[in-house]
């Protein structure tokens, strides 16, 4: 009996999982565009991932920010968001994201650091609470994208997506089956636990921005 209760539990719960990721998927999916094809923006959140040890960007990452470059020389957007792990002095994702960025023509006072994005999470609320961010094009590739877009318009933010996916990455059934239970952790975090984050003073990317006090914040 009690073996029953425990294969109900996990097929429940696993069904749980897959009912997330599928309503998230059919919610945001249409919010998802092609670089080409996205509505303007003023600000692209461009999400970090790994950078190699000797500095250079991931497949993955590098299509990122090229897609940020293209939406920027394209008049799309006016400001880059990069925001990536900088867990020490020696792995530093959105410096490298800014080097890459700047080989490709965009200027220095167009690229916007955020050292603390760690997580979908932490970048989405960090853009809207230390940036000013309202609105934004997020770029990343579209395995991750109905999450982002869930989690930035939980937290407030007017947001649609542009699709980095340039390449057939390694590795994807893995990506796939991370944001299965990456979908359901986002789920619990908007809706439940609300977590503590690395916050600091306020550096809206526009003069005229201010921090906005409308959306969820923490406990």
């Amino acid at each position: 009996m009690i073996w029953r209760i425990g294969v109900l539990t996990v097929l429940l719960g696993v069904g749980l999982v897959l009912a997330l990721r599928w309503w998230t998927d059919r919610q945001y999916g249409p919010l998802i565009y092609s670089p080409e094809d996205v509505p303007s923006r003023r600000v692209a959140i461009v999400f970090g991932a790994s950078v190699l040890p000797d500095g250079r960007l991931s497949t993955v990452l590098a299509d990122r920010v090229q897609t940020g470059v293209d939406l920027y020389h394209a008049g799309k957007v006016e400001k880059l968001l990069m925001t990536g792990d900088n867990r020490s002095v020696d792995y530093n994702e959105p410096a490298a994201m800014r080097a890459y960025a700047r080989s490709r023509g965009v200027p220095a006072e167009d690229i916007v650091l955020d050292y603390a994005g760690q997580r979908t999470y932490d970048s989405c609320y960090r853009a809207i609470h230390i940036f000013g961010v309202t609105d934004a094009i997020l770029v990343s590739q579209s395995f991750h994208l109905d999450r982002a877009l869930f989690i930035a318009h939980r937290l407030g933010l007017d947001a649609v997506a542009a699709s980095a996916d340039h390449h057939e990455y390694a590795g994807i059934r893995y990506f796939w089956w991370r944001e299965l239970l990456a979908t359901a952790l986002a789920w619990w975090e908007v809706s439940v636990s609300h977590p503590d984050l690395i916050m600091g003073e306020p550096l809206p990317i526009f003069p005229e921005t201010h921090t906005p006090d409308h959306v969820h914040h923490n406990a």
